[in-house]
């Protein structure tokens, strides 16, 4: 059906549901999607806006994602550079919503050439790179077990029927029979990822994967249908290290992220949560270890995810620590003042508003005694923190500036909340900082 006849008699909506498919159905949604006509007149905007729309009200709402970024070294050792060749990798999410039927995809967001995508399979996670016997299902791509992952572009498998608890740990398993060039991932995953040589997509054993790294590769979402699980709209966490889970225990999910999901389901007010943060992430800069500036991601990793309803922002403090720091990573690192730290704010506040989506806005953390703090630093973050809690522009404002501080000193993270660097929260500190953000959430927002 062409979208401008939809549009103009009213069922735009039936007839992206039609092209992106149902849970019963075998079409790729992304292909689908893709193929519907779309001529002049319809803006991009309006033809989004009906496909996140069209999704919802299939029953689709992301359930997982990480936030692509450049093959780069990185803090550990990690793949991306290399990528692939006649490996199988594994990968192991914990998702936030249920359902019983998911889709996984896949971002080549910042490769050059295309990728092919030899088999692919998902399965109930077990201990390390074992998965529960029994559980593994083969995914298809527009019905084919192969296919190619565009140059710069995303890739969507087809639904496949799968009962899926909320927190419930899933490994997606990608073979790759030629070689791939440098990878698209996520650099701290703060979970363990494994690689085999050959296709051992279907093993349930993990004696094939002998090697292993703390990133996720090409895949960025999961998503979820159908089921008993009612629950609300999704939560996208937006930020740097902090969100992204620096600090916390590798592969135990004690993000801020995953313990906001726990927290709100315990209280009744379940909703997925999203981490798209990205370490070292800048709201006024581009990186190459860092990720894409704040405005220029913020439309992929907020606006565009399955059955969004509210971002909490947490971002700033590296555009403004960078400078005082001696990390060679990213120099030069400009001096960044109050008023443009704040205007960055903005451009993201209005691209969520644009959509509907509420936006809640996190005073940025202390950080005294960090390799981030000195008399610049300090002084813009004392005047951004006080334009956060006081103009009015963020729908709400949760406070961990003041409620993450040490007793003694407003400027220094608390001690029993420090992971030792004074800038990233320990385990503790990310439970705490959900606690808050949970207390905002359940009283103010939708």
């Amino acid at each position: 059906m062409n979208l401008f006849f939809a549009v103009k008699t009213g069922t735009a909506l039936t007839a992206l549901l039609i092209a992106l498919g149902t849970p019963a159905t075998t079409t790729s949604p992304a292909r689908a999607a893709a193929a519907v006509s779309v001529p002049a007149g319809v803006t991009s905007a309006q033809t989004d806006a009906l496909r996140r729309q069209a999704e919802w009200r299939a029953g689709w709402r992301a359930a997982w994602m990480a936030a692509p970024q450049r093959a780069s070294t990185g803090f550990e050792p990690n793949w991306s550079e290399e990528g692939f060749s006649g490996q199988s990798v594994r990968q192991i999410v914990r998702l936030t919503a249920g359902g019983s039927s998911l889709r996984i995809r896949l971002s080549n967001d910042y490769g050059p050439s295309p990728v092919h995508v030899t088999g692919a399979t998902v399965a109930y996670a077990g201990q390390g790179a074992s998965l529960q016997p029994g559980s593994v299902h083969r995914l298809t791509f527009n019905s084919t077990p192969s296919a190619d992952l565009p140059a710069h572009g995303t890739l969507t498998s087809d639904p496949v029927r799968l009962r899926i608890e909320p927190f419930q740990s899933m490994a997606v398993t990608l073979y790759f029979a030629g070689t791939t060039g440098p990878a698209t991932f996520h650099s701290q995953a703060y979970a363990t990822s494994y690689r085999a040589q050959g296709d051992h997509a279907t093993d349930t054993t993990a004696t094939a994967f002998t090697q292993s790294t703390h990133s996720w590769y090409y895949l960025s979402r999961v998503d979820v249908t159908g089921g008993k699980d009612q629950q609300g709209k999704a939560v996208v966490t937006f930020g740097d290290s902090i969100t992204d889970g620096f600090g916390s225990t590798n592969g135990a999910n004690n993000r801020y992220p995953d313990e906001l999901a726990e927290q709100l389901a315990a209280r009744g007010a379940s909703r997925p949560v999203l981490n798209a943060g990205i370490g070292g992430n800048l709201v006024l800069n581009d990186s190459a270890w860092y990720g894409d500036r704040s405005a220029a991601r913020f439309r992929r990793d907020v606006l565009d995810q399955p059955g969004v309803g509210t971002v909490v922002i947490l971002q700033g403090v590296n555009d403004i620590g960078f400078n005082e720091s001696d990390t060679p990573t990213y120099k030069p690192a400009p001096v960044v003042s109050a008023d443009e730290l704040i205007a960055g704010h903005r451009r993201l506040i209005r691209q969520a508003h644009a959509k509907g989506i509420e936006v809640v806005g996190a005073t940025l953390l202390p950080f005294k005694g960090s390799d981030h703090w000195g008399a610049h630093a300090a002084a813009v973050s004392d005047a951004v923190n006080e334009w956060i809690r006081t103009s009015g522009e963020y729908d709400a404002v949760v406070d961990l500036d003041r409620a993450m501080a040490a007793p003694d000193d407003p400027d220094v993270l608390n001690p029993a909340y420090d992971s030792g660097d004074h800038l990233h929260p320990n385990n503790a500190g990310y439970t705490a900082m959900a606690r808050h953000i949970t207390d905002k959430l359940t009283s103010t927002t939708k």
